[in-house]
């Protein structure tokens, strides 16, 4: 890293929140304007049902956030109001909640959902209504549609691509002479967009995928599909899903005495799979953000001074709480929008114009929006982590 780039990154820490609500570095905070009528910033998170592990932190963020912005004085003067709406990870919800937030409550912009399924459901209407969106969910197809080779124009996402997630999965596998494997994914948008990654990626990293089952997020035993993956003769497992099945499936297998590696996707980060999967979790291994591991960065490290913060901020605030991945894609969203209506004001074109060309230093990694890339993220935005006494550490040879 050169100077200026360290210089850069330190910067970011002293001016993390100061600095994205209109204040110069040293200046006292502006007061906001009295009267002035709160920008309106729309949010829509599983903060109920299976995602909740998702959609909680999601939240709390938000929240967080909103009271530490306002209380610096808004931005550029005026206030925020986050409306924080529940889809319990529903389509049809989100789609409710959406048309809501936009005709109704006149919000500059949606941060989330929290599930890919419903991004998708509400990518049209985002789309149509021409209000900028920043999803939380991970599926590719939010932000490209590869078949018409499209990028929506008002759709942005914070997590990093899953096509990335799937080829650390296979490279990691690849250096551990892993050679055929089985995939469990969840039904929807998440787990078929996964898997749709694994099957195209796999030819690639000579990985033969044996057995490849769907199950429905809502199913009570997990059992029989895993039976059928181990019937394959596989070497290893992929989990890839966002609900309880994260932490049921590696119990499931323990049981079985199926002992084989586990690999999950980024939609791991989250302690409280790691508690709900016991013993069983230890040894799973995934790609994800640097969030889980800001301490061992070093203190050049670009992101360093951003995941410090919001990493104290957050357990400072909730205590008991230890910070999530999912927490940091809320808090790169409302901070990408915050910083563009900075610049631009609570105009949703002008927001659109600002985001798609910002860079941005988040807790996912150093954001590069483009017009051909509504994710920002390269593949070095990842790290491939995994469960050591019950802890998230850096996954080592």
């Amino acid at each position: 890293m050169s100077n200026v780039e360290r210089g850069i990154a330190a910067l970011i820490a002293a001016v993390i929140v100061v600095g994205m609500v209109g204040c110069e570095p040293g200046a006292a905070p502006k007061a906001p304007k009295e009267g002035a009528a709160p920008i309106k910033i729309g949010a829509i998170f599983a903060v109920t049902g299976g995602a909740a592990f998702l959609g909680v932190p999601e939240k709390n963020t938000a929240q967080m956030l909103q009271e530490k912005i306002n209380a610096a004085g808004g931005i550029n003067g005026t206030p925020i109001e986050i409306l924080i709406r529940d889809s319990a990870g529903d389509n049809e919800k989100a789609v409710s909640l959406a048309k809501q937030l936009i005709e109704e409550d006149k919000v500059v912009a949606i941060i989330g959902p929290t599930r890919s399924g419903p991004s998708m459901a509400i990518k049209g209407i985002c789309e149509e209504a021409k209000t900028p969106n920043l999803s939380c969910a991970a599926a590719e197809a939010i932000v490209y549609d590869e078949k018409n080779d499209v990028v929506p124009r008002y759709v942005f996402k914070t997590p990093q691509k899953d096509s990335f997630v799937a080829q650390l999965i296979f490279k990691t596998m690849k250096d551990m002479g892993i050679a055929k494997i089985g995939v469990l994914a969840e039904a929807g948008g998440f787990g078929d967009g996964g898997k749709a990654q694994l099957a195209k990626y796999a030819p690639e990293y000579g990985i033969e995928i044996a057995a490849s089952e769907s199950f429905d997020p809502k199913q009570a035993d997990l059992t029989p599909v895993v039976t059928k993956v181990q019937a394959a003769g596989v070497q290893a497992v992929v989990n890839w899903s966002i609900v309880p099945a994260q932490s049921q499936i590696p119990k499931i297998m323990k049981q079985m005495q199926f002992n084989v590696p586990i690999f999950h996707s980024h939609g791991f980060g989250n302690i409280k799979y790691v508690e709900g999967a016991g013993q069983a979790a230890e040894g799973i291994i995934f790609p994800c953000g640097r969030l889980l591991i800001a301490e061992s960065l070093a203190g050049d490290h670009p992101q360093k001074a951003v995941l410090a913060t919001y990493k104290k901020d957050y357990e400072a605030k909730f205590p008991g709480e230890e910070v999530s991945t999912f927490g940091g894609h809320a808090y790169d969203a409302i901070m990408i929008l915050v910083e563009a209506i900075k610049k631009v004001g609570p105009d949703r074109e002008k927001i659109r114009d600002a985001i798609e060309t910002m860079r941005f230093v988040g807790t996912g990694g150093v954001f590069q929006f483009t017009a051909r890339d509504h994710n920002g993220l390269g593949i070095d935005s990842l790290e491939v982590l995994t469960v050591k006494d019950g802890k998230f550490a850096q996954y080592v040879k």
